[in-house]
């Protein structure tokens, strides 16, 4: 097995360990003390319990080698998971939302017991900080959306359960037993925010948004590097397929070249991009340039002037 799989199918059972951990201490304590700050902060990290289960599965799955039905590899199984995980999100802060307002509304609202739900809140903190770092920190070495978006649930739920806290906190020594249905409410929004944030991010990777332009810079400045064996580069289009980067282009070279040499010309370029990109699959298709510049895409060069159509055609690309 790959020993960036086996770093991340690691780096999700931590992220399901610890989240089954505070799913039951949260709802024991959220009984316990009548909070529905702390409910709804049980409710947000069941559902980081279920995108924990999601990306690992995605992950499990995406490391499948391509198939005669997935000759791409699996990697889109990833992007999906972050959909998926963000649809669970905007159900829950649905939810939390609808809870916390009858709250704010009920004229009776009981006494809370704040000393067991600060010290619940101080521990969530603490755990889901070092764990979402940890993710972060894989996800990051290994480029893998499905790590990235667990973490970010982790994070969020670092800065809704230091509300909760404060507003425990607040309570304790007030009696405003109402500032614990608000900090709910303001749970609920964030949480539909970090929602939005993760759609819009799946959702590109689903549809083939274009790498970010830094990378594809990267690319364009390696291909810079073999202009004195290129005439032009067109037909330049890249995707993401989880963490895999998917490379194609065209490649217009000296017709008189055998093909042992393009061939060759297209190994040194695919080397030199996996060393950029060690996740990455590079499809290049060679044509022949005839030297006749009167039908050339380039042919507002002068003809016989080759190096000239060099620098241009990399200037253009």
């Amino acid at each position: 097995m790959d020993k960036n799989v086996k770093r991340k199918k690691s780096a999700a059972i931590l992220s399901v360990i610890s989240n089954t951990s505070l799913v039951i201490i949260k709802l024991i304590a959220g009984v316990i003390t009548g909070s529905v700050g702390i409910i709804s902060e049980a409710i947000h990290s069941g559902i980081d319990l279920a995108a924990s289960l999601i990306a690992y599965y995605s992950i499990k799955i995406a490391a499948i080698p391509p198939d005669e039905d997935h000759k791409f590899g699996h990697g889109k199984f990833e992007d999906m998971s972050g959909l998926a995980e963000a649809i669970l999100i905007f159900v829950a802060s649905f939810f939390i939302l609808n809870e916390s307002v009858q709250r704010l509304l009920d004229d009776d609202i009981h006494h809370i017991q704040t000393g067991l739900g600060i010290i619940v809140m101080a521990i969530s903190c603490i755990t889901n900080f070092f764990v979402s770092q940890y993710l972060f920190k894989v996800a990051k070495e290994t480029d893998s959306i499905a790590l990235e978006a667990d973490g970010k649930h982790l994070q969020t739920d670092v800065f809704t359960s230091l509300g909760v806290l404060i507003s425990l906190i607040i309570i304790s020594f007030t009696g405003y037993v109402w500032i614990d249905a608000v900090s709910a409410i303001l749970i609920g929004l964030l949480i539909a925010y970090m929602a939005y944030k993760l759609v819009r991010k799946a959702f590109n990777n689903l549809v083939d948004i274009a790498l970010p332009e830094e990378e594809e810079q990267i690319i364009r400045d390696i291909l810079a590097k073999y202009s004195d064996e290129i005439v032009s580069i067109h037909r330049f289009a890249t995707r993401k397929s989880g963490s895999k980067r998917i490379i194609n282009f065209h490649l217009m070279i000296d017709g008189n070249l055998t093909i042992n040499q393009g061939h060759l010309l297209c190994d040194l370029i695919e080397e030199d991009i996996k060393s950029h990109f060690d996740d990455s699959m590079t499809s290049i298709h060679i044509e022949p340039c005839t030297d006749d510049c009167e039908s050339c895409h380039l042919q507002q060069v002068a003809p016989n002037t080759c190096q000239k159509r060099n620098n241009k055609a990399m200037e253009n690309f």
